[in-house]
């Protein structure tokens, strides 16, 4: 069986995310990291593979600049068995509308027996990706899976809802958005993060998939982000900037209002 699961690379959480004021999107020239959401659909392939007697494949399937690579080690070192990068300077600015038809053109190349997304990324939590893919692929798609399981042909899920849970089964091969209460994913062996740095690590162009570069990137968006302003200011306030001292200010601030 070939499991493929998309993971992206999405800026460090210790770092301090901020929008470039000059291209409206998100600055990733910070540390990158492989989004944790991710780490859980990882986990869940790895444990199908496993429970298989480790027949089969999973490929780690991503697009991003080239440098996004560092952050899909992290699952080859997990035990995945290769890395997939669509990077192409056409595909930059992607929106969810571009980025689900990329995504679709390298899945379509693999041919996947089931294809894993994690529930959200922590960069946009947007949680609809999946489902844009699996309807450009036209498969089954199941979201918010807590418990999976692959046997006959089909997949089981045990699915969250706000009202409890729903057992859902579809044929495969399909497409399956899992939540971060799947598992625990565990944590790379030195000799798993040694190792990854042998296993294939593909970088293809929207060229090598085939892919029409007028429906990627911007020129294949639908959305555009046309200003960027900070909040309106809410009645009597101050905005401290804290330069060491931000807790004094604070409560200074608190002390002339006697509020404490």
């Amino acid at each position: 069986m070939k499991i493929a699961v998309c993971v992206k690379q999405v800026p460090e959480a210790t770092g301090h995310p901020r929008i470039d004021p000059s291209s409206k999107r998100l600055d990733r020239s910070g540390e990158g990291a492989l989004n944790q959401y991710d780490v859980n659909a990882v986990e869940e392939a790895l444990r199908i593979k496993e429970a298989n007697g480790d027949a089969g494949e999973v490929v780690l399937v991503s697009l991003g600049p080239e440098r996004a690579l560092d952050a899909l080690r992290k699952g080859l070192a997990m035990g995945a068995d290769r890395a997939v990068l669509v990077s192409d300077t056409a595909a930059a600015g992607s929106d969810l509308v571009a980025t689900s038809y990329v995504l679709a053109k390298a899945l379509e190349r693999e041919s996947a027996d089931l294809i894993l997304f994690g529930q959200q990324s922590s960069d946009s939590d947007g949680a609809v990706l999946w489902a844009a893919v699996a309807d450009r692929l036209r498969l089954p798609v199941i979201s918010q899976a807590a418990q999976l399981t692959v046997a006959g042909g089909k997949a089981r899920v045990k699915r969250q809802t706000e009202f409890g849970y729903d057992v859902v089964e579809a044929g495969l091969p399909a497409l399956i958005g899992v939540s971060d209460a799947i598992n625990e994913p565990r944590y790379p062996s030195l000799k798993g993060i040694m190792g990854a740095k042998k296993k294939p690590q593909e970088i293809v162009s929207l060229a090598d998939l085939g892919a029409d570069a007028a429906h990627a990137g911007e020129a294949g968006s639908r959305t555009e982000v046309l200003a960027l302003t900070p909040p309106p200011a809410r009645g009597d306030s101050q905005k401290i900037e804290d330069d060491g001292s931000g807790a004094e200010k604070i409560l200074a601030f608190l002390v002339e209002r006697k509020l404490v």
